[in-house]
């Protein structure tokens, strides 16, 4: 039985995880879940899994929280609660869902502890994937990835030679612009961005996702999971979303995993590897999905690949700089304070101002997200 703490419980990924939990009893036990705000949910996953410990990082909700529930379970709070959670001793593996960079300390001391993770917080790896890495290989723990297209390449290089691989082929959908034209994407609003085809995802990751960052964060972070070139990095846009990602072996052989659109398959491989067990998945029937298209991404319309590219071939830390310009954009974007394309206006205005440099520590990578929030804050 493996022992699980789930970061970011609430949200999509950790509900799918939870379900997942709930239907392996035999197989899996909660130690602990944690929160940013969503005490009611969390209330519900108390009662039912019995947790050790949570932590809701506003400690305000976890003051009314720690009032409401009668169980034994331990209510922390803030960023020291959001280690302990994913620190616990019990623990032998951590999901970690949350959104943003907000995820890297936790996933740091998870290492530290020597637990396993299973990392569905893509941000951890693209602000500061080479630290992390040689953490991870230092305290022998698996960096397991849950993104379903990461998954997939995961899935797909078992057995295979690292000396063996031309190149790695990561899917996008293409999002719900896909098919829309420059201009009428340009007056988009947040609420029509949201409307991904495919996917059940947070807000944040659906704004990614319409702007083609979210393919862009997965490239750098591939890069650190794989230990690839970026040359070895392909993206290619897939609309059915069936194809997860693919490999291309030196005989130009292709490798690909396949599936419905459903996160529970990575989620429940990443919490079972190197075993796999009965899922509940919708099975792929041919008959049904029957048509695979493929298509080159278009920069012009979507520049935020481009500049995803552009800042790991700069590397330091303007991957960290790129991660923190596009999650304060994203959070003024679905304020409606600004429109589609001042989200890659103003990534590459970061680009452009901030000096990259090699980091040797978090506090430098936290120095220049704060760096990165004043400046925008001032010239917006």
């Amino acid at each position: 039985m493996k022992k699980i703490s789930v970061l970011g419980s609430t949200g999509s990924v950790g509900q799918q995880t939870l379900e997942i939990v709930r239907n392996h009893p035999d197989k899996f036990k909660i130690i602990g879940l944690a929160v940013m705000s969503n005490i009611d949910d969390l209330e519900l996953q108390i009662n039912e899994f019995k947790p050790k410990v949570v932590t809701v990082f506003q400690k305000e909700k976890a003051e009314i929280l720690a009032k409401r529930i009668s169980s034994n379970t331990k209510v922390l709070w803030g960023m020291e609660g959001l280690i302990e959670v994913a620190s616990h001793n019990d623990a032998d593996i951590v999901l970690n869902s949350v959104v943003g960079s907000i995820g890297l300390l936790p996933t740091l001391a998870a290492i530290e502890s020597k637990k396993d993770i299973a990392l569905a917080n893509k941000e951890t790896l693209v602000a500061g994937g080479e630290f992390v890495m040689e953490k991870s290989i230092k305290n022998n723990v698996n960096i397991l990835p849950v993104d379903s297209e990461h998954s997939a390449i995961f899935q797909c290089l078992r057995g295979e030679k690292k000396t063996e691989l031309n190149k790695i082929i990561l899917t996008a959908s293409g999002g719900p612009f896909r098919t829309w034209e420059y201009d009428d994407i340009k007056n988009a609003k947040s609420k029509d961005a949201l409307k991904h085809p495919n996917w059940d995802m947070g807000k944040k990751i659906s704004i990614d996702s319409a702007t083609l960052m979210n393919k862009g964060l997965e490239v750098i972070e591939a890069k650190w999971l794989f230990d690839l070139n970026i040359d070895e990095i392909e993206v290619i846009i897939h609309p059915q979303s069936i194809i997860h990602s693919m490999i291309e072996l030196k005989d130009n052989s292709i490798i690909a995993q396949l599936g419905v659109p459903d996160m529970k398959l990575p989620i429940q491989y990443a919490l079972t590897y190197p075993d796999r067990i009965e899922g509940n998945v919708e099975k792929l029937d041919f008959s049904v999905f029957n048509t695979l298209t493929f298509s080159e991404p278009d920069l012009k319309r979507f520049p935020c690949l481009g500049l995803a590219y552009k800042a790991i071939e700069i590397g330091g830390t303007m991957p960290c700089a790129v991660n923190a310009a596009n999650e304060i954009l994203v959070d003024y974007y679905l304020k409606d304070k600004i429109g589609f394309y001042d989200i890659p206006k103003y990534i590459e205005k970061t680009m452009d101002k901030h000096k990259a440099f090699k980091y040797n520590t978090v506090e430098e990578l936290l120095d220049v997200e704060k760096w990165v929030r004043i400046w925008l804050e001032d010239n917006i």
